[in-house]
């Protein structure tokens, strides 16, 4: 490290060295003003060899050279002015080599040979020769790039260029083409000789101030690029293999890896198209140390770039085969670099990926070729465990998913699950999660079985275990919304052929019922209804059709609903398969399948007797069941008046007395079906009614014994109001003289003692008296029914 010692001796020698050129500055222009050439030339030189100091940095010397060249700028313009001096250019040219140091003797003949040229008194690439051939009197490495920069600065304006004045009578475009290489490989050596200019245990602050210096040597290649006469023709045979010899032989990984850089970012993109073979077969002749990867990076960044702005180019792309070299070296830059880090060479296939997709999108071919050669990268690990590659693979295998919208697309890519299967299992998961995520932004549908079941091989991470991490070790928040995400994706499998959906459900079916009863919750139901949906298309078709392939019929899939929703028993998940066999029951009703129908609800009585323990379960079940029952008209006297008493028997055993009593009345229903003439049986329904009722009275009693009052009326307003609803349908059973003693019977309770006040009670039973009062005011036939009850 530069101490803060060393630092303040070095402002002092900065000090010291601008005080020197200021001093002979004031005298030099001051010989200037009275056009004294021997004095300006004395106290110029004089100037100048204060930029013979070994003792600044880099950053510390440029200070100092600009403030010379300032000065040299005056100079110029001096000796431009013949009649002000009285010396020819010619003789200007001999009296400046005079000068007693090599170093403001070769400034000055620079800044004179400039002159030279401009008066065209001698051809301008001879003066050119001469001052790049004498600048190698200057070896040292920081004096001599600063000098080199000095005469390609001054000379840039004066190259013998197409259409320049200078061009003619001998001087070509070729001559400034070789004046500038020239310049450009001396400073190239001095440059990468830097490093060598001081003790190894400094390395890292000499490379520091040699970074710091690049922008000097790059400088020649942007003039190079600049000159109007470099033509394709030219760069193809002369420039580019020029350049590339001297950045493959000075065998510096800095200077390797700026300079190839410079290459991509100053020369057009048609001349790197045109010429991508030569400049691709540098790449793996660099040191093992170059970021070869970000080199190829930015070249095919630019080329997709290309190819974006300019679409007429394209088949200049599939003309010079420009994926096949680019693919051959990557491959021969992986193959040349042993030691290249697995997260290099991924990072070199994302690269490729982006190129193809942005430049040769209907090509898949070129896709997969490109996973494919990232499975043989990675096909000698088994797992990736390297974080930054594992993110990189991820990149990869999002880049087409993001480019084609379409998974569809996606999944026919051979080489695609072959990459995922090199993901850890928490990446593999990670991965599976953006390709779903991918299908419900941009809604895609998943329509053949084949294809499901590669999107499955993709997911498997999220549908089963990979490892031996159990899925109890995982958080249950993150395991719940993964698995929700699996429940979203299959609603989008869907196809219009009865068959092929059926073959898709199938599919699924196989994938999910090997993940584990942890997933079964979440799985089974959007499955149940994907084959609930497919039932409903096909309502009304007989099963039994001949053929070798068994076509999709009701019946054939209410199995396949059957077996799936028994795999929930292993789980154990009773109230979730009584809720999906009833709704199968009220489809295959829909179906007029009356003993499949049976069959579910046998199976939902079965869960609930045998399973659903909770009381609270039992509630939620008995009125699913009993409302389920009650739209069923697909059932026969004996096979409906079987499960209606199974029901009104469940209703009569709940544990609570509200409950049971809740259960009973919605019962009554069972027996009274507006929709249907054959379900109309009052006598029934007043038995369930009446059956409540002893039940509420029941529960009042028990209230009173265990808490000293009766609780709130309640159950009884409730009752009633059941009552009102049969009465209104025409139940003849329920008569006005019924729900006159049920009003009075709620009056007399409301006024016991006994009674605990409640407010929403009382709102209740006055809303239900102020609706009867309501009917029997309308008129008509409902008030005449309504007319003998007095309230």
């Amino acid at each position: 490290m530069v101490t803060t010692e060393g630092m303040e001796e070095e402002e002092k020698w900065l000090a010291e060295g601008i005080a020197a050129i200021q001093h002979n500055a004031f005298y030099m222009s001051r010989a200037l003003d009275s056009d004294n050439l021997r004095e300006a030339l004395k106290y110029s030189a004089l100037l100048l060899s204060e930029l013979r100091t070994s003792k600044l940095s880099p950053h510390k010397y440029y200070d100092l050279y600009m403030r010379a060249f300032d000065e040299l700028r005056k100079l110029e313009m001096f000796f431009r002015e013949e009649d002000r001096h009285g010396c020819s250019v010619i003789d200007l040219y001999e009296l400046v080599q005079h000068a007693g140091n090599i170093l403001p003797r070769l400034y000055l003949l620079c800044t004179v040979g400039s002159v030279y040229i401009k008066s065209k008194e001698a051809p301008a690439k001879d003066i050119l020769k001469d001052l790049v051939e004498m600048c190698r009197g200057i070896q040292h490495p920081t004096r001599g790039l600063f000098l080199r920069s000095y005469l390609a600065q001054i000379s840039r304006d004066k190259l013998p260029d197409l259409g320049s004045e200078y061009e003619g009578e001998g001087d070509t475009v070729m001559d400034a083409v070789d004046f500038v290489l020239q310049n450009f490989t001396e400073m190239n050596k001095l440059w990468v000789r830097m490093q060598h200019n001081g003790p190894v245990r400094l390395k890292e602050k000499l490379e520091k101030e040699r970074s710091e210096l690049r922008d000097l040597v790059g400088k020649n290649l942007h003039v190079l690029s600049q000159i109007e006469g470099v033509d394709l023709e030219m760069y193809k045979d002369v420039v580019l293999p020029r350049v590339l010899e001297q950045v493959v032989n000075c065998k510096d990984e800095i200077a390797q890896y700026y300079l190839m850089d410079c290459i991509i970012q100053v020369f057009p993109d048609e001349y790197h198209l045109q010429t991508l073979e030569t400049l691709l077969g540098a790449c793996p002749q660099l040191q093992p140390a170059v970021d070869v990867k970000t080199v190829l990076s930015r070249l095919m960044e630019r080329l997709s770039n290309y190819a974006d702005s300019s679409p007429e180019v394209l088949p200049d792309f599939l003309q010079v085969e420009a994926f096949a070299k680019l693919s051959s070296a990557i491959g021969k830059v992986i193959e040349a670099q042993v030691d290249m880090p697995v997260v290099g060479a991924i990072s070199l296939f994302v690269s490729l990926l982006t190129f193809t997709l942005r430049v040769h999108p209907d090509r898949l071919d070129y896709v997969d070729q490109v996973l494919g050669a990232c499975v043989k990268k990675l096909s000698s690990k088994a797992k990736l465990e390297d974080s930054k590659a594992t993110k990189q693979v991820v990149t990869l295998l999002s880049a087409p998913l993001e480019k084609y919208t379409d998974i569809v697309t996606v999944l026919t890519l051979s080489n695609y699950p072959r990459v995922m299967d090199h993901l850890d299992a928490g990446t593999n998961k990670i991965m599976a999660t953006i390709i779903i995520e991918s299908i419900m932004k941009n809604d895609t549908c998943v329509s053949t079985a084949d294809k499901v079941e590669v999107l499955f091989e993709l997911i498997k991470g999220l549908i089963k275990d990979l490892d031996e991490t159990a899925t109890d070790e995982l958080d249950e928040e993150d395991f719940k919304e993964e698995q929700n995400s699996v429940a979203r994706l299959l609603h989008m499998l869907y196809n219009d052929e009865p068959e092929e959906m059926l073959k898709i459900i199938c599919t699924v079916r196989k994938h999910i019922m090997a993940g584990g009863p942890n997933r079964l919750t979440f799985t089974v139901p959007p499955l149940a209804f994907s084959a609930l949906k497919l039932v409903r298309r096909l309502q009304g078709q007989d099963g039994d059709m001949a053929g070798e392939e068994v076509p999709a019929t009701p019946k054939k899939i209410f199995q396949l609903l059957n077996e799936i929703i028994e795999a929930l028993s292993s789980v154990p998940a009773s109230e979730l398969a009584l809720r999906l066999y009833l709704q199968c029951a009220e489809a295959a009703n829909d179906c007029e399948l009356e003993p499949i129908a049976y069959e579910f609800f046998t199976q939902a009585f079965v869960l609930y007797e045998e399973e659903v323990a909770d009381s609270k379960a039992q509630v939620t079940a008995i009125h699913l069941i009993i409302g389920t029952l009650q739209k069923m008209t697909v059932f026969g006297v004996e096979n409906r008046d079987t499960l209606t008493h199974k029901a009104t028997g469940y209703s009569a055993k709940l544990l609570k007395k509200p409950d049971q009593c809740r259960a009973v009345y919605a019962c009554s229903h069972l027996f009274w079906v507006d929709d249907q003439d054959g379900v109309k049986d009052g006598e029934r329904v007043l038995l369930c009614l009446k059956r409540s009722l002893r039940i509420a009275n029941a529960a009042q009693q028990q209230a009173n014994v265990t808490r000293g009052s009766s609780g709130p009326v309640t159950l009884f307003v409730e009752i009633l109001n059941k009552y009102l609803y049969f009465f209104e349908k025409g139940n003849p059973q329920v008569t006005p003289a019924a729900i006159q003693s049920l009003v009075e019977l709620i009056k007399t309770e409301m006024q016991s003692d006994a009674t605990t006040p409640d407010t929403a009670s009382d709102a209740f039973f006055s809303s239900t008296l102020r609706y009867i009062q309501f009917q029997k005011q309308k008129g008509g036939l409902m008030g005449e029914k309504y007319s003998p009850i007095k309230v």
